[in-house]
């Protein structure tokens, strides 16, 4: 990376696409459209309204397309865009490193928690 600043566009970008809800949805979608529900139950801790707010945001970014077929009731899908799927491969990368390190990090947290506290400094 370089050492640029990081400028307010890029910054947009990162905050749509780095939240742990779209990391998760975008993870999610990658093998196949999912149907609403069916991404709520498998997203462990996402609220219905949340979910609803992460996939408005990426399909409004254009990562995910949302089809509605003309069924009784609507059949409602969800899936990634061509400009989705080049993310794929940086997000499952990182859903796997969290997941192969989520003991680790409990561990260096616990191990943090029991230090004794440092004095404050203020600069």
């Amino acid at each position: 990376m370089s050492a640029r600043p990081l400028d307010g566009r890029v910054r947009d970008v990162l905050d749509r696409v780095g939240d742990k809800w779209s990391l998760l949805v975008i993870g999610l979608l990658g093998d196949r459209a999912h149907r609403f529900n069916e991404i709520r139950r498998s997203v462990d801790g996402i609220s219905q309204r949340m979910l609803a707010v992460t996939l408005r945001g990426l399909e409004r970014d254009g990562l995910v397309t949302r089809t509605v077929y003309p069924t009784v009731p609507p059949k409602v899908e969800y899936a990634l865009t061509v400009m989705g799927r080049t993310l794929l491969t940086t997000v499952c990368e990182l859903v796997d490193w969290a997941d192969r390190h989520a003991a680790d990090i409990d561990s260096a947290r616990d191990a943090y928690d029991e230090r004794p506290s440092l004095p404050s400094t203020s600069g």
